[in-house]
C-alpha cells in the first residue's frame, strides 16, 4: 500500500535516448538512499551538506558502478516538494536511467506515480491547487499567450485573487457568527444595510474575476471554432487552407466528410481549435446523418461557428432550412463566409440577402480572399475589446470557473436575503456556501478524489 511517505523515485525527462536523463528522488530517507548509491568525487564537499548545492560522481548499486552523474541537493522545507530531494542527472540512454531507478528502488524507494511530486507539494502547502494545475498547462502550453498564461498562475497571482476574495467572506462570516452567537458582548452590531452592502462589494469584486473567465479558457484551451455549412460549399478546404496542408479530404462529391476532424492552428497569438463538420443537410444514408447529428451538437459547444456559404447559390437562391435554423439559434457567434465569390461575374455588385445582424465576409478559399478580414474578426471576438494579458491572472479551466460561478451564485442568494431582512443566521447559509466554493478553487477545502483527479493527469516525474 502507498503513503505519502513513501520515499519516491522518477524519470523527469522524456522517455527516449538524449544527452542527459534528470531522475527525481524524494522523502524523507532521500538523503539515506542517496548516500548509499552516490559515490562524490569530492567528499569533502559533499559532508559540508550544503544546500542547493551540485556534485560530480559515481553512481553504484551495491558495488557495481552504473554512471558518472552530477546529483543536485535540496533540503526540505525549501524544495519543490517540501521534502529532501535529490536530482541525479545521468547520461541520457533509458538503460542507465533505469540501473540507477533500480539501485533507488532497491534501497527502499519505489515509483513515483503521475504527479505525486506535485502533489506532495500540494500537500506540504508549497502550492495551491490553482498553481499545480498551471504546471501542467504550462508544460502543455501551445501558444506564448498560453505560456504567459500558465506562468502568471504558477507565479500565484490568480491565488492572491481568490485568497482576496476567500478572505472578504470570512469576514463577512465572521461578523454574522459574532452577532449571532455573541449578542451579549460588545460586538459591533452589523445592521442589514450594513450588511447588504459588504455582500455586494464582495460579489462585485468576484464577478470582476470571473469576467475573464471565457478569454482565459480560450487562450489555455483554444477557440473552439465550428466550420459548418451545406456539403460542397467548401469547409474542407477552408480547413486545409487554415492549415496549409491536406488535412481533409475535397472531392465534388457530396457528403464526404461524415465525421468530425479536430485539428489546431495559431491565428495571431490566439490557438483555435478547428472543428470540421459534416456537411448539414436532410439525408436518408444512416451513416451520414450520424455525422449530421454530431455537426449540430458540435454547433451549440462552439466558441465561433464559421458558417460558409456559396456564393453563386447564394446569389440565386434563398438560405436553406438548415442555414436559417443556424443563424437563429447561433447569430452572436458566427462568422458568414460567402465562399467562392471569385466565381461571381461582378462581386462588388453583389447583394447577398442576409439578417441585418450577421457578420459576414466576402470570400474565397482559391484565391485566399477574406483571410485578413476573418483573422481581424477572430481576434476582436477573443479580446472582447481590451483584455491584455500581460498583466492579468485569468481563470483559464472548468474546474476554478464553475467553482467561481458557483460562488457567486451563493452571493447573490445571501444578497437577496440580506435586501430583504432574511435572518442573519438564515443568510449565513449561503455566505458559507460561498466560502466553500471559493474554496475549493485553491485547495483550502477539496475532497480527496478531485486532488487525485486533478494530480493523475501529471506526467510521472513532475
Amino acid at each position: 500500500m502507498t503513503t505519502d511517505k513513501d520515499t519516491i523515485v522518477a524519470l523527469a525527462t522524456p522517455v527516449g535516448e538524449g544527452a542527459i536523463h534528470l531522475i527525481r528522488l524524494s522523502g524523507y530517507r532521500a538523503k539515506e538512499i542517496i548516500n548509499l548509491c552516490f559515490k562524490p568525487a569530492n567528499m569533502r564537499k559533499w559532508l559540508d551538506d550544503q544546500n542547493y548545492t551540485l556534485h560530480l560522481g559515481w553512481f553504484y548499486k551495491e558495488s557495481k558502478k552504473i554512471d558518472q552523474v552530477m546529483v543536485s541537493r535540496m533540503y526540505g522545507p525549501h524544495s519543490f516538494t517540501g521534502d529532501d530531494v535529490f536530482e541525479i542527472n545521468c547520461h541520457g540512454g533509458l538503460l542507465t536511467a533505469r540501473r540507477i531507478i533500480e539501485a533507488c528502488v532497491h534501497h527502499g524507494a519505489r515509483l513515483a506515480e503521475p504527479g505525486e511530486f506535485s502533489k506532495r507539494a500540494f500537500l506540504n502547502g508549497k502550492l495551491d491547487l490553482i498553481q499545480a494545475e498551471a504546471i501542467v498547462d504550462l508544460i502543455s502550453a501551445k501558444t506564448e499567450l498560453s505560456a504567459d498564461l500558465a506562468l502568471l498562475q504558477l507565479e500565484g497571482k490568480l491565488s492572491d485573487k481568490i485568497n482576496d476574495l476567500r478572505q472578504d467572506i470570512l469576514d463577512i462570516l465572521a461578523f454574522i457568527e459574532a452577532t449571532i452567537n455573541f449578542p451579549e458582548d460588545e460586538v459591533d452590531d452589523l445592521s442589514q444595510t450594513e450588511l447588504y452592502g459588504m455582500l455586494l462589494r464582495v460579489k462585485d469584486k468576484a464577478s470582476e474575476v470571473f469576467k475573464g473567465s471565457k478569454t482565459g479558457k480560450i487562450i489555455r484551451e483554444g477557440l473552439a471554432t465550428v466550420i459548418a455549412g451545406r456539403p460542397n460549399v467548401g469547409k474542407s478546404s477552408l480547413l486545409n487552407a487554415l492549415l496549409k496542408e491536406e488535412r481533409a479530404i475535397v472531392t465534388d462529391i457530396p457528403g464526404t466528410t461524415r465525421d468530425e476532424i479536430h485539428e489546431y492552428v495559431k491565428i495571431g497569438e490566439v490557438l483555435l481549435h478547428l472543428i470540421d463538420t459534416a456537411g448539414i443537410r436532410q439525408s436518408e444514408d444512416p451513416v451520414e446523418m450520424i455525422g449530421i447529428e454530431r455537426a449540430w451538437k458540435a454547433l451549440n459547444m462552439a466558441d465561433v461557428i464559421l458558417l460558409v456559404l456559396d456564393a453563386e447559390e447564394l446569389s440565386s437562391k434563398h438560405l436553406s432550412t438548415e442555414e436559417k435554423n443556424i443563424l437563429d439559434e447561433h447569430s452572436a457567434k458566427t462568422i458568414v463566409l460567402i465562399n467562392k465569390i471569385d466565381l461571381l461575374p461582378s462581386a462588388e455588385n453583389f447583394n447577398y440577402s442576409l439578417p441585418s445582424d450577421v457578420y459576414a465576409i466576402p470570400f474565397s478559399v482559391k484565391e485566399k480572399i477574406g483571410f485578413k478580414e476573418l483573422e481581424k474578426e477572430i481576434l476582436r471576438r477573443v479580446w472582447e475589446g481590451d483584455i491584455a494579458i500581460s498583466d492579468q491572472a485569468l481563470l483559464s479551466n472548468m474546474r476554478q470557473i464553475e467553482a467561481l460561478e458557483a460562488c457567486i451564485h451563493s452571493l447573490e442568494k445571501a444578497i437577496e436575503a440580506a435586501y430583504v431582512h432574511v435572518p442573519f443566521d438564515l443568510i449565513s447559509i449561503d455566505v458559507r456556501n460561498a466560502l466553500e466554493e471559493i474554496s475549493v478553487i485553491t485547495g483550502h477545502n477539496v475532497q480527496e478524489d478531485l486532488v487525485e483527479n486533478i494530480f493523475s493527469r501529471f506526467c510521472i516525474g513532475k
